[in-house]
């Protein structure tokens, strides 16, 4: 792939020194407010698997919610009993997760689902103020002889917020990971106004694009997509290509469309 591709299904993931790489919001696995409110996670367990990814980075994970499990009790499928990370990850995949935030009735984070295997898993709390609490969930992965440090982020949705959370990445990076180890931090960067690559870039991160073709990728709101909030950023990697799945089963789990990139070692 050498440019963005926009399809309802995946193309399917070649063999070989390509890491595929997927990063998504879930909203929760639930839609919809009121009357409306419908489970979706049973159709976003097989979304993730029809990803096809080596890496699945999920944000707004539910670890459980006992008012939500109480209401969807009395549908068909029914709230599932793990954790949400552990009930969408494809047969053989390992889990991470972390928490972000507590609230009254569960809690919710982020997830790495992934084909290889893992070392320790860290979190860093990076909340900004009293009103959002946000992490990053790091996590090594052995691929391929290499160990590659995952990063994966959800951001605050004040931009002041998110340039103090850059600069926190980055020094939990110099910090945590060894010097000129590759690494992709993956997530919703709530980046609106396009704003934080130069940053990014100040300290070392590229954000993944295709070598020929646009750098955007949009994926928000997933009903008519506008803004490219999902994101990779890679040091010691390059982007091979990107692909949005759309569609209206895509449109219709979450309000996020799921990111696709593809990386090789620099």
């Amino acid at each position: 792939m050498n440019a963005i591709r926009s399809s309802a299904r995946p193309v399917p993931h070649p063999p070989g020194d390509v890491l595929r790489v997927a990063t998504y919001n879930i909203h929760k696995g639930v839609r919809g407010l009121g009357p409306a409110k419908r489970l979706e996670i049973h159709n976003l367990q097989m979304g993730v698997e029809a990803l096809d990814a080596d890496l699945v980075c999920l944000q707004e994970v539910r670890l459980f919610h006992h008012r939500e499990a109480a209401y969807f009790d009395r549908t068909w499928f029914g709230w599932p009993e793990k954790g949400q990370a552990d009930f969408l990850a494809p047969e053989g995949y390992e889990v991470a997760y972390r928490t972000n935030a507590t609230t009254k009735f569960g809690e919710h984070g982020n997830a790495l689902l992934s084909r290889w295997p893992m070392g320790d898993i860290g979190h860093h709390d990076v909340s900004d103020h009293a009103f959002e609490q946000r992490g990053l969930l790091h996590v090594p992965v052995h691929w391929q002889g290499t160990v590659v440090h995952v990063v994966v982020a959800h951001f605050g949705l004040i931009h002041a917020s998110r340039m103090r959370q850059v600069d926190r990445l980055a020094a939990f990076v110099r910090e945590h990971v060894p010097a000129g180890a590759p690494v992709l931090v993956a997530g919703d960067f709530n980046d609106w106004g396009e704003r934080l690559d130069p940053s990014m870039r100040a300290h070392g991160l590229r954000r993944a694009a295709p070598p020929h073709g646009r750098a955007r990728s949009s994926t928000f709101p997933s009903r008519l997509p506008v803004f490219a909030l999902d994101r990779v950023y890679m040091s010691g990697l390059r982007c091979t290509g990107v692909q949005v799945p759309r569609g209206s089963s895509w449109a219709r789990m979450s309000d996020h469309l799921p990111l696709l990139v593809e990386l090789a070692l620099e």
